[in-house]
């Protein structure tokens, strides 16, 4: 871990900041942009006090507004989402949009032109409604749709763009959309469909590196990698055997799941393959359906990632737990999850600050998955919400985590407050604060955001400019307009 109170960081520490299409940019109908899952969900009223993506942060209007706030923060990268229904309003080429390409290409044009690395992601979890209709993730038939929407993104958008994410942290989609139903498209099968969308979300992100690897690297010189979420398992009892195995059958149903096939051989791991075996043997029933690649596929999906992503937001005390024949990863995978008391808290109750566990992961990814590739590793994604009836601006706790977990390429979450799924805007990921009763959704930095552009800061440039910014761009926004 880099001393981070030093003030030193590698000469090639690569800094970013992110945020995802749907949590931010609102817009939602706008020149015939499609519905997704998420805009569905939220007005079926599933989100916390009835709330919307209709609006969000407006960034579908404010691209050189959030451009602003990068530069003052200095961030040299910006990882963002494209919405598939943006670009093609049912999920298909025929269903192209115009606007919604020429939004993207302004966002691109005037990062590049602010001296900011633009990182695209194709996809985090906004699916155009018109494919769940026709049965989303869990239809065979996704795949093509997905290459073809990948394909005219790097046909399109690849000549500017060096570095593209397939997917950001599908195991959401599978688990919380497909498995428990927490997220759209709220499907409570966690036995055959979640592990089917795992399955054709696997072939659609190798189907897109393929395009690329075929078709754009030698021409545009990027990189194709994928974004995968997880927690770090510590064995509660690191004597016991019993605990570290569990820990590693932890890793395997989360990480395992998606990383096995990508990194290692384009199957899926023993371990999860064994113990899905072993469960339904001693239940004498099915708790989990995994599918079976071909061989074909198998060849097709292996090596598909020039770089490993990984969003980590906390850990977990993992234990071994015998003899339930419930559904759910936990009970086939015969683990339990467990917090430390002492590990610092957040408004979340999933998320505790345990940065000696971003450490263990980094170790545990590069021994399992990328000693084979020898491909980087970039954490895609880190950062804790706050409570929104909090000290907005002061947001202390957020300082303190970035303290500890700053480590190699680190790309912070996020930019500003947005839609947080079921949460909707009741927790605050943001470095900058937005004002959601505001209908013109102004932000302002937080602490958090001073304390990311003076941590990164490693030349020298006087802070003086970013608090300047930030203090008169209302004004500078007011003659823009």
């Amino acid at each position: 871990m880099v001393d981070f109170l030093s003030g030193s960081f590698p000469v090639h520490f690569d800094w970013s900041v992110s945020s995802e299409s749907f949590k931010v940019e609102g817009g939602w109908t706008e020149h015939g942009k499609g519905e997704t899952i998420w805009d569905r969900f939220s007005h079926e009223g599933h989100v916390f006090e009835n709330q919307t993506t209709d609006l969000a942060c407006d960034s579908y209007h404010k691209v050189d507004y959030d451009v602003y706030l990068l530069r003052g923060m200095m961030a040299p990268n910006y990882q963002f989402s494209i919405s598939w229904a943006r670009i093609f309003s049912t999920g298909r080429k025929e269903s192209l949009i115009e606007k919604g390409v020429a939004y993207y290409d302004k966002m691109i044009d005037t990062l590049l032109q602010s001296g900011i690395e633009p990182t695209v992601a194709l996809h985090h979890w906004d699916l155009p409604q018109a494919l769940q209709d026709s049965g989303g993730w869990e239809n065979d038939s996704i795949v093509e749709p997905f290459r073809e929407f990948s394909g005219f993104c790097f046909s399109h958008y690849g000549d500017r763009v060096k570095t593209w994410i397939t997917f950001g942290s599908p195991w959401v989609v599978s688990n919380l959309g497909y498995g428990t139903g927490e997220h759209p498209p709220r499907v409570k099968d966690p036995i055959i469909t979640s592990y089917k969308v795992t399955h054709n979300i696997i072939k659609s992100h190798a189907e897109a590196w393929h395009i690329y690897n075929d078709n754009y690297r030698k021409l545009q010189g990027g990189k194709v990698g994928i974004a995968l979420n997880s927690d770090w398992a510590e064995p509660r009892n690191p004597s016991s055997d019993q605990d570290v195995a569990a820990a590693e059958r932890y890793l395997n149903f989360m990480l395992g799941w998606f990383a096995h096939p990508i990194f290692v051989d384009g199957d899926y791991s023993t371990v999860l393959k064994e113990q899905i075996e072993k469960k339904k043997g001693s239940c004498g029933k099915e708790l989990a359906r995994l599918p079976v690649f071909t061989e074909a596929e198998k060849q097709r999906i292996q090596g598909t990632a020039d770089f490993f992503g990984l969003n980590h937001h906390t850990s977990r005390l993992i234990s071994e737990s015998l003899n339930s024949c419930d559904v759910g990863p936990n009970n086939v995978g015969d683990f339990q999850t467990h917090i430390d008391p002492t590990w610092p808290p957040t408004a979340s109750d999933q998320i505790q600050s345990v940065p000696w566990g971003l450490r263990r992961l980094l170790n545990y990814i590069s021994l399992e998955y990328t000693s084979i590739t020898k491909v980087p590793i970039y954490v895609t994604g880190n950062g804790m919400p706050t409570e929104y009836n909090s000290d907005v601006f002061n947001d202390t706790e957020r300082v303190d985590y970035l303290k500890a977990y700053i480590n190699e390429r680190f790309t912070v979450q996020s930019l500003m407050d947005g839609f947080e799924g079921p949460q909707g805007y009741s927790q605050r990921f943001g470095l900058h604060y937005v004002d959601f009763e505001d209908p013109d959704r102004p932000r302002t930095p937080k602490a958090s955001a001073y304390y990311y552009s003076k941590s990164q800061n490693t030349e020298g440039k006087p802070l003086s400019v970013f608090y300047f910014m930030a203090q008169n761009y209302a004004r500078w926004n007011d003659q823009e307009n």
